[in-house]
């Protein structure tokens, strides 16, 4: 009951705010990587949007793990008005994933693990009509995790030979795409 009485104040709360667009990643669609969101007015020039990316891929090719989840708030500021022109935003947020690392593309290894990213985004919005916009960004930053090198030949031991959690922190492009928003 509780739930129910939350989801109906929030979806209330989304239509009394006439500015609040939900999203849909067009560009990760195409290869079958879901990315939905929600933006919502927060300002005179602010807004707060949220967004999950999840990779259900067990592998690209049969032999490499490539499956993530990822939930990205994040704070934006227009420069000309909200919801039209460049904008930039800064973000923090979770993922767990089990995927090879970019380094690690031509060996037998994966990482299996969790981590939180945080950095920018950089974007412009385009309105295609009153309900209607495009919003194309690209984003990246820090990305900590913390994981198991495993082998995905079925080689029983760890590759990372760590007591407990590998650590691996790097400077990476990790977001970008063209949302296609409508306005709620």
């Amino acid at each position: 009951m509780k739930k129910l009485v939350v989801l109906c104040i929030l979806l209330f709360s989304i239509q009394i705010q006439s500015q609040t667009y939900l999203k849909f990643n067009a560009a990760t669609a195409l290869i079958a990587v879901p990315n939905i969101g929600i933006e919502t007015s927060i300002g005179e020039k602010t807004t707060f949007s949220v967004d999950v990316m999840v990779s259900f891929w067990e592998s690209f090719n049969g032999h490499n793990p490539m499956k993530f989840y990822t939930l990205t708030p994040e704070v934006r500021y227009h420069f000309k008005e909200k919801y039209d022109g460049f904008y930039l935003g800064l973000h923090a947020g979770p993922d767990v994933y089990k995927l090879q690392k970019w380094n690690y593309f031509n060996s037998n290894m994966y990482e299996d693990g969790f981590g939180y990213r945080i950095g920018i985004t950089v974007g412009y919005n385009i309105k295609i009509s009153e309900k209607l916009l495009l919003d194309v960004f690209a984003g990246g930053g820090w990305h900590q995790g913390f994981y198991h090198g495993n082998y995905n030949d079925g080689t029983p031991q760890r590759y990372d030979h760590a007591p407990n959690w590998n650590k691996s922190g790097e400077w990476l492009p990790y977001r970008g795409g063209v949302m296609l928003s409508y306005k709620l």
